[in-house]
């Protein structure tokens, strides 16, 4: 209810100077033309500083300098402030890896899957839904003592045989865990960014993206982070805030911890790291003896390639371990827990992405939500904390809910289940393409002035889906149509739900 979240009614804020520190990357340390002014004990106190109390000066003098510094300190740090900030190029120190170099699953940082393609011709985009994952992190508490389990091991061979595995002699593992890195920060912030450029044209003073997230730290900041790209980038014209952060704990549709009878993928994905982590172990065993690897440890030893590049912003050397084939491997053992854990293989899975596409039809319709899944009805009744006439709408989440929204709306479906022997090479489920690292999908809402309808068309990391379900395979569809395809969802997941709590 209200008490369990965070609510901000205000269109915009000021945002603090040193929430940028972290995630900027500056080319040089000063803007041609200006250097900072000196601050604190060492600045100067010659007889020239306005500020510099001189005894021997008149009364009046000496009340007359600090109005004006003060004057002109008011009247230039804004424009101080803003040239220090927009002369930096915001990037990150290192180049990522796409898919095409490391397939990474769902620890790959963000990458378009395809280039953005506009409208078409005659029709625009009235409203933008947005829903987005954080950005990168440290690995998980429960991923962190996997990972440290079977790093144990291989740490404890006799001796090491392969050089790639020679860093091992005097590596220590100093990862945090659950929290965003400041690669991940700067992924929200490019995001926003993007998505000013891209939508700009919905956006006016009294029109700002609508934002919410779910109460984990990592979701939060990544929120935040989000709206000071589109603050950055309309050169503080707009300042969006994050007006609801959710409550993890209760209703949330943000969030997949509100059905505890939906199953684990473990049998799919054991067996599947017996398959491709024997070989691996196998050979790790006979260049590190003593190690005594087991296939199931292999699958805990490959991501830290991944949370160490985005943690230290350079690659791991834990990266030249293994082979291009085996990070597809992985890949794939990746693909297996996400579509048995919250996509079309779980009994329970898309019936947890029920409740935002419910609000996501509300949005597109200008209706009230209708849903008695996980929306959280004070939230979804109240015009403060779930307008209905906002223009963008961003929501920050978790990638295993946006997979069940994935499923519970009819994308990515596959011909035949993801068969946990054999990959199939056709396969249009692939974790890294899904859902990244600040991954995410859009919905837009276009009026189109030859056909005098709405249409809706959703794009998964820049890629154009089809959405064969509802109209010709072109990635439009009517708006009216697409609802009455939504069923499962307008249904309340077609008694699914009901499913998700143990009996009384």
């Amino acid at each position: 209810m209200l008490s369990a979240l965070k609510v901000s009614t205000g269109r915009s804020e000021k945002l603090p100077i040193e929430d940028f520190e972290h995630i900027t990357r500056p080319i040089s340390s000063h803007c041609q033309g200006y250097a900072p002014l000196p601050t604190g004990p060492g600045r100067s106190r010659s007889g020239t500083d306005p500020l510099q109390w001189d005894p021997h000066r008149k009364e009046k003098r000496c009340r007359f300098w600090p109005f004006l510094a003060t004057l002109l300190a008011l009247l230039c740090l804004p424009i101080l402030w803003s040239t220090n900030h927009f002369c930096h190029t915001m990037k990150s120190t290192y180049r990522f890896p796409s898919n095409k170099d490391y397939s990474w699953a769902a620890y790959n940082p963000y990458f378009p899957v395809e280039g953005y393609r506009p409208p078409p011709i005659g029709c625009q985009i009235d409203q933008v839904n947005i829903i987005q994952r954080h950005g990168a992190r440290f690995p998980t508490v429960d991923a962190a003592a996997r990972i440290a389990d079977a790093l144990w091991k291989l740490q404890s061979a006799e001796e090491y045989l392969d050089q790639t595995l020679y860093f091992l002699k005097n590596y220590t593992y100093s990862l945090g865990t659950d929290d965003l890195v400041p690669f991940g920060a700067l992924q929200s912030l490019q995001a926003g960014e993007e998505s000013y450029a891209r939508y700009k044209h919905l956006i006016s003073e009294r029109d700002v993206p609508f934002v919410r997230a779910a109460s984990s730290k990592r979701v939060v900041k990544s929120a935040r982070k989000w709206t000071q790209g589109i603050s950055l980038a309309s050169r503080r014209i707009y300042n969006p805030v994050l007006s609801v952060i959710i409550s993890e704990a209760g209703n949330c549709t943000l969030t997949n911890k509100m059905c505890p009878n939906a199953g684990e993928p473990s049998e799919q994905t054991e067996t599947w790291a017996r398959i491709y982590g024997s070989p691996v172990a196998a050979r790790l065993n006979s260049v590190a003896p003593g190690a005594n690897l087991l296939p199931e440890d292999i699958p805990h030893l490959m991501p830290l390639c991944a949370f160490e590049t985005v943690a230290t912003e350079k690659k791991s050397p834990f990266c030249a371990i293994f082979t291009q084939e085996e990070f597809q491997n992985f890949e794939y053992y990746g693909d297996l827990e996400k579509y048995y854990r919250t996509g079309y293989g779980g009994a329970l899975g898309p019936v947890q992405g029920v409740g935002y596409v419910n609000e996501l039809l509300a949005r597109l319709t200008g209706t009230p939500v209708r849903d008695n899944t996980q929306t959280n009805r004070s939230l979804d009744s109240s015009p403060i904390t779930f307008p209905l006439n906002r223009t963008i709408y961003a929501d920050f989440s978790h990638d295993n809910e946006i997979i069940a929204i994935y499923a519970a709306i009819g994308l990515f479906k596959q011909p035949e289940p993801l068969d946990p022997k054999m990959p199939n090479p056709e396969r249009t489920w692939v974790a890294s393409h899904l859902i990244p690292f600040s991954g995410r999908m859009v919905t837009e809402r276009l009026s189109c002035a030859d056909r005098g309808r709405k249409y809706v068309r959703i794009l998964v990391n820049d890629e154009l889906q089809p959405l064969e379900f509802c109209g010709s395979g072109n990635g439009l569809c009517l708006l009216d149509t697409f609802v009455k395809s939504q069923a499962y969802a307008r249904s309340d997941g077609a008694g699914d739900f009901e499913k998700c709590r143990p009996a009384k």
